[in-house]
């Protein structure tokens, strides 16, 4: 008998961290495929690497190579790890392709993060998949409810948590000094400015507090891409401090979970390192000095008892997490993907039902066929003829490739200028 198979559908570094992660929880003896989908924001070796989890085969691959894809096909269990709209066309796409099959993979949707905006807009892409991933009981609350109302199945949602929650409880340790770790995302907060004041706040804390080492957690290097672009890297702007970096400060990389094996403080404006770093006991400082704003979306944790600004850091503010809060959001959980388990064996036990997004042609043509063309499907759920990524050949190619030789030269230029010399001086592993 073939061993069983889960793939796992990713467009960015951190839907595979997401999916792969979830992979692990929902199917721990399954074969792992990886299918990256080429786009702007497809994983880099680094990525991966700093990621830590190994597929067992991984392929580079378009929405619409997808829909005739055998192997895809034959896997037991299909993660879709993407941003809604390319979910929403894979699931039509599939959904057709597969449709009449004596069997097909066992669909699964769900969120990288927080749900902290445009929560309908994003649920109704995947509304219709098999198992809609819910991470706490507040979301899956909403997510039910939402489903209920517009007529699909509430049952489809099931409670768990997020997948990469986990790691040693926190235990304070003197051989090594008092570190606090801020986790940097590439779009909060957005602009140059911003982001050198918020450098300068954690600068100037490191020298108050000399005895401390400040790390900032970077999420990847200039000109890699992620889920969202960072257009002002702090490697660049740490050369542009008013006064130069003191020696407790260091940029580093590496995996969140062994950042926090060594962390005592963790701050963030709204990364869900708060979450990691909550469920291992950590203390941590959702920071205010940008506001407390949906823009932002550290509105999500204004009932987390965790807020705080630089100058109560400075202070030596190290706050807690609200109990209740945190079991309402998932956090603590021992064993949260118990119920996704048994869902996905009594799917897997039966003949699945013809996928069915809420989106069909019939109820939202004009939205669904901006989305099916922007992943190079059309509304049959077929390859358009010029598929975006698709190889070919002809002037168009030629520009196309010309373009990204230009573009990869210059990215090494800046890599080797300013990039290099300065994670030289600040980088610390």
């Amino acid at each position: 008998m073939p061993p069983r198979r889960i793939a796992v559908i990713a467009d960015s570094d951190t839907r595979w961290k997401w999916g792969a992660s979830v992979a692990r929880q929902i199917a721990p003896g399954h074969a792992l495929d990886a299918l990256f989908l080429r786009t702007r924001a497809t994983p880099t070796e680094r990525q991966l690497e700093e990621i830590g989890i190994v597929p067992d085969t991984r392929r580079e691959v378009t929405v619409a190579e997808l829909v005739d894809d055998e192997e895809l096909a034959a896997a037991d269990v299909a993660v879709l790890a993407t941003v809604g709209g390319t979910t929403l066309a894979l699931a039509h796409g599939l959904g057709i392709a597969w449709e009449g099959r004596e069997r097909r993979p066992v669909t699964v949707t769900g969120y990288v993060g927080v749900v902290y905006e445009k929560m309908v807009d994003g649920l109704m892409t995947r509304a219709g998949t098999d198992l809609v991933l819910a991470n706490s009981a507040y979301d899956a609350d909403r997510f039910r409810a939402a489903f209920a109302s517009v007529g699909v199945d509430p049952d489809s949602v099931v409670e768990c948590a997020l997948p990469f929650l986990g790691g040693e409880p926190y235990a304070p340790s003197t051989e090594r000094p008092f570190t606090l770790t801020f986790a940097v995302q590439p779009s909060v907060p957005k602009g140059r400015e911003a982001r050198l004041g918020l450098l300068e706040r954690a600068a100037a804390h490191a020298r108050r507090h000399p005895e401390r080492l400040v790390l900032m957690k970077l999420r990847s290097l200039p000109g890699e891409h992620t889920t969202h672009v960072e257009a002002a890297p702090y490697q660049l702007l740490v050369e542009r401090l008013a006064e130069p970096a003191p020696p407790n400060l260091r940029l580093v990389y590496g995996n969140m979970g062994e950042v926090l094996d060594r962390t005592d403080l963790l701050v963030t404006v709204s990364s869900t390192a708060a979450l990691e770093s909550m469920h291992r006991g950590i203390p941590t400082a959702i920071l205010t000095d940008f506001g407390v704003r949906e823009a932002h979306g550290n509105h999500y944790f204004v009932h987390s008892g965790c807020l705080a600004s630089w100058d109560d850091l400075d202070a030596g503010a190290a706050p807690r997490v609200d109990p209740a809060w945190a079991a309402r959001q998932g956090i603590g959980k021992s064993d949260p993907y118990a119920a996704a388990r048994a869902r996905l064996a009594a799917l897997g036990a039966g003949r699945l039902p013809a996928l069915r997004p809420y989106y069909s042609p019939r109820r939202a043509g004009a939205y669904l066929g901006g989305i099916l063309e922007r992943n190079g499907l059309d509304e049959k759920g077929r390859p358009l003829a010029l598929v975006p990524g698709a190889a070919g050949t002809g002037p168009l190619r030629t520009v196309i490739r010309r373009a990204a030789r230009s573009g990869a030269k210059s990215l090494y230029r800046v890599g080797r200028e300013r990039v290099a010399p300065a994670l030289r001086r600040w980088g610390r592993h």
